[in-house]
């Protein structure tokens, strides 16, 4: 299952989070060769990794094996300070219901299974619960069909460039129930996320855009 790690119970998961600061660095510094990351005491963490970051990480026991992080784009995101020459035709979004999504990471093991498709339901089922409609994401350009084939609707916001020796695109992502279902349909289940401890509201929602209710409304429609 993907946990829901947050400033509200990141105390149920200290050992947890210190872990996938390590992987992170394994993949993205070791494996990937992303050396601007790299740190002497093997973690891979940033300014982007705060109060304000949630975490969905897929653990077996309290090992973890993969995830990603969300991080609202009402704040100084990665892509409005590090990366805003890719989106430089859209702009980089500033929205309560859009939220920035980074370091996506499957360890080498679990690589040839379904992990990569319930981390990408992860992603659709938090943002629908919590009602953000996008995710932007700074992503090489081979994310792109794999996103694409899973059902995502993605949106360039600017052209590639050459990163890392990577060509990277910046885009927004449509967050969907049709989206989700195509992609738990893949899995063979529904209900990817798991959530232990004080919970919080984190997106400033709109009258028109309630926690649950487009869920439920959509819920409704099928029945």
């Amino acid at each position: 299952m993907i946990h829901v790690i947050s400033a509200s119970n990141r105390h149920l998961y200290d050992d947890v989070l210190e872990q996938h600061f390590k992987i992170r660095h394994q993949i993205f510094v070791e494996e990937r060769g992303w050396n601007t990351l790299r740190r002497p005491d093997g973690r891979e963490i940033d300014s982007y990794d705060n109060d304000e970051t949630i975490y969905l990480l897929a653990l077996d026991g309290r090992r973890v094996v993969g995830g990603h992080r969300l991080y609202p784009t009402t704040k100084p995101t990665m892509m409005s300070e590090v990366f805003p020459h890719l989106a430089s035709v859209r702009g980089s979004p500033s929205d309560p219901q859009i939220w920035e999504w980074s370091r996506y990471f499957v360890v080498p093991d679990r690589r040839d299974g379904n992990l990569n498709l319930q981390l990408m339901a992860a992603v659709q089922e938090f943002c629908l619960d919590e009602g953000i409609a996008q995710v932007s994401a700074i992503m090489e350009l081979w994310w792109l069909p794999r996103f694409q084939q899973a059902g995502f609707v993605v949106a360039p916001l600017g052209l590639p460039a050459l990163i890392e020796n990577a060509w990277t695109m910046a885009a927004l992502i449509d967050v969907s129930e049709d989206t989700l279902k195509e992609v738990t349909d893949r899995i063979g289940k529904s209900g990817v996320l798991q959530r232990h401890g004080p919970q919080r509201n984190h997106v400033a929602h709109s009258s028109q855009f309630i926690p649950g209710s487009h869920r439920s409304q959509k819920a409704q429609s099928l029945n």
